[in-house]
């Protein structure tokens, strides 16, 4: 019997979005399935897939031990977040002479299913960094007797999604610096710079709006400028390697001596980038806006702005709640919005409480021996109860005349 030859082999995932780009959050349902195709029939022993997701760091250092020996330290670790194993078809012995169990897979074009969870805890975001990475990927192994497995591997991707609509993320950020250039013995005037940014958190593609007021008093010609840069922690024995990468910038104009420039929402395009990543032990990736003054012969003056990019864009509602502030400081033409001259006067009791209700509020909630459920379910039940209608007649005269003499002898409460 002359059997087929495999065709082709890969792994394909079922995708939900739009864009059929295969992109999955902790606790989603990762499904797919591996195409087998072949020219002819082959016997399989196993078919069987392998989900991984783990971080990776790794760099290595050369020191000095002495005049003329050197030598290299190798830094590395890694953190599993998946581990999943699935046997689609056949059975899991290493025997290749064991005839029985071998699955037959006839000509033509297959497709075999698979499903499984990602983990409800927290996962890190996809990444891939200069000395470190964070992968997620699914392989396939077809097994046949006395051949060598054959092996596909994809990727997928994983977003840890962060919610620019909080109160921490939608809170403004603003700075103020001063600078004083001298030269040996001469001094001149100081160079300050004042920042604010409307928000903490953004999402790829959005616009940061940079208020800003830069002065120069100094004798040089100097220009403001502004950038995003992304920075790239690793972690490993202990020890820490840092990356830092421009991703966005502008400039304004040159400003001379005495000169000053203002900055009334100067937009910065954040481009695609990854997210940040907060919560991963051996990665961390974290962006942050300079806002600075390019002095000649001298060492900048920034101003350090922290942001984090989210997955979850901004709400309509997030961004009027988010502007409040900033409009305040930057514009107050807010306040000259037309305003009544003399407010109005408020409703009587009587155009809001009906008749029936002032009749129940004379007679009080009924009382209750014991609760069936917790306290706040019966809150609502007195919530809208009116006061009771003030009156000049006692409602109770019985009590007042059997407790008089009583009270003939106590100060009334005041």
């Amino acid at each position: 019997m002359v059997l087929g030859k495999v065709k082709s082999f890969a792994v394909s995932y079922d995708c939900h979005n739009d864009s059929n780009v295969p992109v999955f959050s902790s606790g989603d349902s990762v499904s797919g399935r591996v195409v087998v195709e072949v020219t002819g029939e082959i016997r399989v022993k196993s078919l069987k897939i392998h989900a991984k997701g783990c971080a990776k760091v790794r760099w290595t250092e050369s020191r000095n031990a002495g005049s003329n020996t050197a030598y290299t330290q190798n830094y590395s670790e890694e953190v599993e977040y998946l581990n999943h194993k699935d046997l689609l078809i056949g059975h899991e012995g290493d025997d290749d002479n064991y005839e029985e169990g071998l699955t037959t897979i006839p000509s033509g074009r297959h497709e075999f299913a698979f499903s499984f969870e990602l983990p409800q805890t927290p996962l890190a975001t996809s990444f891939e960094g200069k000395h470190g990475s964070v992968r997620y990927w699914v392989k396939a192994e077809l097994h046949r007797p006395w051949l060598l497995p054959m092996k596909a591997k994809k990727e997928f991707t994983v977003f840890e999604h962060i919610d620019i609509n909080t109160p921490l993320l939608l809170s403004p950020q603003a700075g103020t610096k001063e600078k004083t250039l001298c030269c040996w013995f001469c001094t001149s005037g100081p160079i300050s710079l004042s920042a604010k940014i409307e928000r903490k958190g953004y999402t790829p593609g959005e616009s940061i709006q940079i208020f800003a007021e830069i002065e120069n008093c100094s004798s040089r010609m100097v220009m403001p400028k502004a950038a995003v840069y992304q920075t790239q922690t690793f972690y490993a024995k202990g020890k820490m390697k840092e990356v830092k990468q421009l991703i966005a910038n502008i400039r304004g104009e040159s400003l001379s001596s005495g000169k000053t420039e203002t900055w009334n929402g100067k937009m910065l395009k954040i481009p695609p980038v990854s997210p940040s990543i907060l919560d991963c032990s051996l990665i961390r990736v974290e962006y942050s806006l300079m806002v600075y003054v390019d002095i000649p012969g001298a060492v900048n003056l920034s101003l350090n702005l922290p942001l984090v990019i989210g997955t979850i864009p901004l709400h309509p509602f997030g961004s009027r709640t988010s502007s409040v502030s900033s409009q305040c400081s930057m514009s107050m033409n807010w306040l000259g919005l037309t305003l009544p001259e003399r407010p109005e006067a408020p409703p009587s009791y009587a155009e809001i409480v009906s008749e029936e209700q002032q009749r129940r509020g004379l007679e009080g909630p009924t009382a209750r021996d014991e609760y069936e459920g917790p306290p706040f379910a019966y809150i609502q039940e007195f919530r809208f109860q009116p006061p009771p209608l003030y009156s000049e007649i006692d409602p109770n005269p019985d009590q007042v005349s059997r407790g008089g003499e009583r009270r003939l002898d106590t100060c009334p409460s005041r």
